[in-house]
């Protein structure tokens, strides 16, 4: 009996039934494999011991096939032969690349090339890998294994991105709510500068505040303390943001211009009508309330003026505030003051006075250390000289537009208009002065 015939390729189907391991651990990162070969006992060979390790198979005897297959399911692995009539293993890996997938495809070409150019041409064309024919089972398990850990870490990558994904949009949901909130706080931090200019007859007061942030700590304010005295304050509690800024509310009931009973710089008299307290018996009140009522580890610097519209003259006490600037009517400027401590450091703290009296056409600013603190590109600050050139500068501009054009200034110093720190001023301007008898 003559014997049967073996076909050119049948090399590889002994060397696989030679070397094949009897089974090998499935991998999910890979399922489904699509052979796409013109020879059908070449993907019989393959899908046979492919079955055999656990793997779902279909098979494509042509590019274009397989291509219609993996529209319909997209298989997580592709063994595709080079050498095939019509549409070559090459092409359809091109095609195979521009379809549109969720998750990676790892592609191997069979094939019995070897030179480095056509290969490089198989890489460019987005093939991840090659086997050789005659196939040995060992080496296309390794490969598949390799294939496997690719692709597994890129579905866990697009895994943890979709979970960063939308851990990031609920964050930005978050942010929104609490951006939103801090919108409303700052119109309510703004609301407690309700008066920012009032003209009373002889003299004007003019209030800025701008927070570096939504909400910040420093606050500007005046009460009326009678027909003639006015009372003047700018605070900057320490540090930045919400905290802060609940301190500063908290701070301006106890000065309160529309509850007289609730300033603590207001006493009243057995008349019922209420006089000034002292600067300085005040910010002690204010450190004692400050530490025996408050837990906080903040602290806050305070500017306190007792203002006498009749005769000009202005009674200051100073807890670690910026030194106030006096402009004459001839336009010098001088910082003036004692300094002293900040409010809530020290229990039974004493805070010194001074005063200064003003005449007709002078004019007293009361700043926060984010003026005289405001830093230029080269960490320069502004200091006192350069508010006093700025006040010099603007002397012929009034009320609030000096305000504004302050802060213009120091926009132009700083380089920007984003400052690191809160800007707040009060502005106290002197018409005229009752002539003394």
């Amino acid at each position: 009996m003559k014997g049967i015939p073996v076909p050119e390729f049948a090399p590889n189907l002994l060397e696989i039934q030679q070397d094949a391991p009897s089974a090998v651990p499935q991998d999910d990162a890979i399922r489904l494999v699509l052979v796409v070969d013109d020879s059908r006992l070449q993907r019989r060979i393959l899908t046979s011991l492919l079955k055999k390790w656990g793997f779902e198979t279909v098979e494509a005897a042509s590019g274009d096939e397989a291509l219609e297959i993996c529209r319909r399911t997209p298989p997580d692995l592709v063994l595709s032969d080079w050498m095939m009539p019509g549409m070559t293993g090459i092409d359809f890996c091109r095609e195979f690349r521009q379809m549109m997938r969720e998750s990676y495809g790892y592609f191997i070409l069979l094939t019995s090339k070897s030179e480095k150019d056509e290969i490089a041409s198989g890489l460019d064309a987005g093939a991840d890998d090659f086997l050789t024919k005659p196939v040995n089972a060992g080496e296309l398990r390794a490969r598949i294994a390799a294939g496997a850990r690719i692709v597994g870490m890129e579905r866990e990558l697009i895994q943890k991105n979709r979970l960063l994904g939308s851990t990031l949009d609920k964050l930005r949901e978050v942010y929104d709510s609490i951006d939103k909130d801090l919108i409303e706080a700052k119109k309510l931090q703004q609301s407690l500068v309700s008066d920012r200019h009032r003209d009373f007859g002889n003299a004007e007061v003019s209030m800025l505040l701008r927070s570096s942030g939504h909400v910040g700590g420093d606050l500007v304010g005046m009460y009326q303390a009678s027909e003639t005295r006015i009372g003047l304050y700018g605070i900057d509690v320490s540090g930045h943001g919400i905290s802060s800024a609940l301190m500063t509310a908290r701070l301006a009931g106890y000065l309160s211009a529309t509850s007289p009973d609730q300033n603590v710089a207001l006493r009243r008299m057995p008349d019922g009508t209420f006089s000034p307290r002292p600067p300085g018996e005040t910010i002690a009140a204010l450190n004692d309330l400050f530490l025996n009522e408050l837990d906080t580890e903040h602290y806050f610097t305070l500017l306190l003026a007792d203002v006498n519209l009749e005769t000009g003259r202005v009674v200051m006490a100073q807890a670690g505030h910026p030194y106030p600037a006096v402009q004459r009517a001839d336009g010098t400027v001088e910082a003036i003051g004692c300094g002293g401590l900040p409010v809530g450091l020290i229990p039974g703290a004493e805070f010194e006075e001074f005063e200064v009296v003003l005449q007709a056409g002078d004019r007293l600013m009361i700043h926060s250390d984010g003026v005289v603190e405001c830093a230029n590109p080269e960490d320069v600050l502004l200091d006192d000289e350069g508010l006093a050139r700025i006040l010099t500068e603007l002397r012929q501009t009034k009320g609030l537009a000096c305000l504004e054009s302050m802060i213009w200034r120091l926009a132009e110093f700083a380089g920007g208009d984003q400052f690191d720190d809160d800007v707040s001023a009060v502005l106290l301007e002197v018409k005229s002065i009752l002539p003394t008898g």
